[in-house]
């Protein structure tokens, strides 16, 4: 009659009259593996998936009690107790550096993951293909009330505390006969409870210092705090909300020697020591009180008083350029040393003042005379049919020719260059371009008028809308710079030309007048 085996360890049986002479080697066998199993402890280097076998008569991996996965696998793995109809308990340490998943069957049934660095024991219920795998708990559990004799030592190890779903209840440290004083962290936030009295983190010995926070770390105080004496902040102190000095006469002061400060004036407001400024951006800008007197306001660009109305009472020195871009209202009188720039109106009772700049002045064709060499047509007078009549002076399309004119420029002038827009039409419907060019020359008081015009400059050449009589007006024209030494009281000639190889207008311009462009830089020619 053949051996049979132990459903779960896998220790032979022999058969009665079986293994006669050698019933020792099986017995001894047997015996090793219940040494095993009552006390093997079995280190195995750990790849990937592993499996701990339990053989029947054979010693083998699965037989061992203590299971030490070590290795280093690159990702968690399975460890499977087989065969699946095995009933078995494990102690399991985990040193692998990955979890361990433990697991009987591949069915349905339950496992277990052990996570690196854990020891858990474990057990498989061998029901087959969804055989189930548990930890074997180590919980202690004790009476209600449970008391000790002497003192807890904890022997180096650790009392953990699960997160509190409700303090007082569960996962609570309590002190007090009441339990007023409860410890406790809820899973997301740690909490020092007391429901009587006045909670207390001191030492009842002077000069011992307590410590709150880390130093990279911050206390938050939800509520009101009362100091009995001084608050030395060696790093920023930071203020969520009001801050009150309560005393009249309250001093900040400010720096390593506290040399600036800032003083509580009872019933006036707040002083700030010396002649020290409030400075905004740098040092460039600032409010100060330079002297008993003197009120300073310093910026490096502007100073910009934002209001309805600015009330000045006293006398106003404006040492540089004053801009005003809205009205201002002067009832007395206002001396300025320097530039008054004014991006509005100036006016004076009412009437506009005028105001320096860029400014023109109309020349009809009709001021105008041909020149005796090379010159244009003399002055015509056209009627048309309806509307005004034309004075015009005729350029042909076939060379240039030229006319003069002369102006006497106020004083004001800044007798700097001028530009030019040419006027002009054609009795055609070609739309052909015209270009025209200015030159200038001044003649001073006892100089000779037999001087050389200056630079000619010829403006970008128009086309004519091709409808004849229509007014053709030419873009502006580039500086043009008057020869001699331009100054007051002298004479500007002109001469004005169609240049006909910058144009392509195969008619006569009639050319109705020109608009100088020229700059001031007084108000007057006063």
């Amino acid at each position: 009659m053949a051996s049979t085996y132990t459903a779960n360890t896998g220790l032979e049986k022999i058969a009665s009259g079986e293994q006669a002479g050698t019933w020792g080697n099986t017995t001894n066998a047997n015996f090793d593996i219940i040494d095993d199993a009552l006390n093997g402890v079995l280190s195995i280097t750990v790849s990937g998936e592993t499996t701990l076998t339990t053989s029947d008569g054979v010693l083998s991996n699965g037989h061992h009690k203590v299971i030490i996965l070590a290795g280093t696998p690159s990702s968690a793995f399975n460890l499977i107790i087989a065969p699946n109809d095995v009933q078995k308990w494990y102690i399991v340490v985990n040193s692998s550096g990955q979890t361990a998943t433990v697991l009987q069957g591949g069915g349905s049934g339950t496992t277990v993951a052990i996570t690196d660095g854990a020891s858990t024991t474990v057990y498989a219920d061998g029901a087959g293909t969804n055989a189930n795998v548990a930890k074997v708990s180590t919980d202690v559990s004790v009476d209600a009330s449970p008391q000790l004799g002497g003192n807890l030592d904890v022997n180096g190890k650790l009392i953990k505390f699960g997160d509190s779903a409700t303090a007082g209840s569960d996962d609570t440290l309590e002190f007090g006969a009441s339990d007023d004083m409860q410890l406790y962290h809820d899973g997301t936030n740690s909490f020092i409870a007391n429901a009587t009295g006045v909670l207390k983190i001191a030492t009842e010995t002077s000069g011992i210092a307590v410590t709150i926070g880390h130093t990279t770390s911050e206390v938050t105080i939800a509520d009101n705090v009362t100091v009995t004496g001084n608050i030395t902040a060696s790093a920023d102190l930071s203020v969520g909300d009001d801050l009150t000095l309560g005393s009249d006469s309250a001093v900040i002061s400010i720096g390593a020697d506290g040399d600036t400060t800032l003083t509580h004036t009872d019933g006036s407001g707040l002083t700030l020591n010396s002649t020290n400024k409030i400075m905004f951006n740098d040092a460039s800008q600032f409010i100060q009180g330079s002297s008993a007197t003197v009120l300073s306001l310093g910026a490096t660009d502007e100073i910009d008083l934002t209001a309805t109305a600015i009330d000045i009472n006293g006398t106003v020195d404006i040492s540089g350029a004053a801009t005003l871009s809205s009205t201002a209202a002067i009832s007395g009188n206002a001396t300025v040393g320097g530039t008054l720039g004014v991006t509005g109106a100036l006016t004076e009772n009412s009437s506009q003042v005028k105001v320096v700049g860029k400014e023109s002045i109309w020349i009809p064709a009709s001021a105008m005379y041909p020149n005796t060499t090379a010159g244009c047509a003399r002055l015509a007078q056209v009627e048309l049919s309806n509307g005004p009549e034309l004075k015009c002076l005729d350029f042909d399309k076939d060379s240039d020719e030229n006319a003069q004119f002369s102006i006497a420029f106020p004083k004001s002038w800044n007798e700097g260059t001028i530009t030019f827009q040419a006027f002009f039409t054609a009795t055609s419907t070609n739309t052909g371009t015209a270009a025209w060019g200015l030159s200038g020359v001044a003649i001073a008081d006892d100089d000779s008028c037999n001087t050389a015009f200056g630079t000619n400059v010829v403006a970008t050449a128009k086309a004519h809308s091709g409808t004849s009589n229509d007014i053709d007006v030419c873009a502006e024209s580039g500086a043009v710079t008057i020869a001699g030494s331009p100054s007051t009281d002298e004479l500007v000639f002109f001469q004005v030309m169609r240049d006909i190889s910058a144009d392509d207008l195969s008619a006569d311009a009639r050319l109705l007048g020109i608009k100088l462009f020229f700059t001031t830089d007084a108000k007057n020619d006063a």
